[in-house]
């Protein structure tokens, strides 16, 4: 698998566990009604039930559906093979197969080549789309929970 592909994988993997896994880790939740440590809990886990409901995206669930399969490998292997098999053919009619078939790969190959980079790229589209999507229900969730604290008496911030 090429490098490009992997760091983007990874990424987007590490980024979606480390959201899941610090759900309200940037929010800071304040008892302003003089609510035990028992009684904060308790709302909070009940807010966290109420935003899920509300908003359909539960931060403690890591979604791969949104993560898009990586390019297929070996495109510019099969575009010089296919090209050598024409350029083959083609040399053969002229009179001289294997020089046919040595421009045939490296034409078939550099196609190739350009097929996985316009794959990757929009790969790397796919990726940059789902892990944005990711974040905005992150965000309306973030706010749903937030709303359901501060009804319950608590400073949210």
């Amino acid at each position: 698998m090429k490098p490009v592909v992997c760091i983007i994988g990874t990424a987007l993997l590490s980024g979606l566990i480390g959201i899941s896994a610090d759900v309200h880790a940037q929010m800071f939740v304040f008892p302003e009604k003089g609510q035990t440590k028992d009684q904060q809990e308790l709302d909070q886990f009940t807010c966290h039930k109420w935003a899920k409901e509300q908003t359909g995206f539960d931060p403690n669930q890591t979604s791969m559906a949104a993560a898009p399969a990586p390019p297929e490998q070996g495109q510019a292997v099969r575009g010089a093979a296919r090209g050598a098999a024409l350029g083959a053919i083609g040399g053969a009619i002229g009179g001289n197969a294997g020089k046919g078939a040595a421009i045939g790969a490296a034409v078939g190959g550099g196609a190739g080549a350009v097929r996985r980079r316009r794959a990757e790229m929009h790969y790397e589209g796919q990726v940059q789309e789902a892990s944005a999507q990711r974040q905005q229900q992150q965000g309306e969730f973030n706010r749903a929970y937030g709303v359901c604290l501060e009804g319950k008496g608590y400073k949210v911030g």
